[in-house]
């Protein structure tokens, strides 16, 4: 299971943002979560998914918001499932809360845990080529999240429309610009670089999961 733990950053100086913030999750990825993302204690948001795609997925759009600091657990889940997330225990759940406590301190505020690794240090696990940290995992999603941290508006105005399934031309109308402008926005947003990476940060994620499944603690 992927667990995400996501804490408000400087929540007491601003409002609680948890209410947006699970509106946005279940607008977008409702049906790909075990059970109904959940405010679980205070300002905090907690979810879980079979789905690595779905993980990197919402890591990133709560990550975009710059609100959260955003921590995501890899390993077992105790079952049966319960009624609701904020009563869901187990490895990953625990995982997912170290990352939080570490995000809180790193650049991207975001960190990735395994359940493996939270016995152990996080090396690989026979030094094979085959094996990897979940450290590794998120130097390269951390790498992704930097870039896009960097984005100006306009990039974003941009990459939306393309998500939404305009073409370039037809964005460049919308937005007034001409192409050519288009274009531009999307290179200094190194869009392509970002969409070529998503791939293969889901199966470095995938593997990852894996690895924790077949070696780490059970539920």
């Amino acid at each position: 299971m992927y667990v995400i733990t996501a804490d408000q950053i400087n929540s007491r100086a601003d409002i609680d943002r948890a209410g947006a913030l699970l509106q946005l999750l279940i607008s977008r990825f409702g049906p790909s979560f075990e059970l109904a993302p959940d405010q679980t204690a205070g300002d905090e948001v907690q979810m879980m998914t079979t789905d690595a795609a779905v993980a990197l997925e919402a890591t990133l759009a709560i990550h975009r918001t710059g609100r959260w600091s955003v921590g995501l657990g890899l390993g077992p889940v105790r079952t049966p499932l319960p009624a609701a997330t904020r009563q869901a225990a187990g490895p990953a759940f625990i995982a997912a809360r170290a990352g939080v406590t570490r995000a809180k301190r790193t650049d991207t505020h975001f960190a990735l845990e395994s359940a493996q690794e939270r016995r152990s240090a996080p090396t690989s696990l026979d030094g094979s080529d085959e094996d990897m940290s979940a450290a590794e995992v998120e130097a390269l999603i951390g790498i992704v999240l930097l870039l896009r941290q960097r984005r100006t508006p306009e990039g974003w105005e941009a990459i939306d429309l393309l998500h939404l399934g305009f073409t370039q031309g037809d964005a460049a109308e919308r937005l007034g610009i001409s192409t050519a402008a288009i274009s531009q926005r999307l290179k200094t947003a190194a869009w392509r670089a970002e969409t070529a990476a998503r791939p293969a940060l889901v199966r470095l994620l995938e593997h990852l999961h894996r690895q924790t499944i077949e070696t780490g603690p059970s539920a």
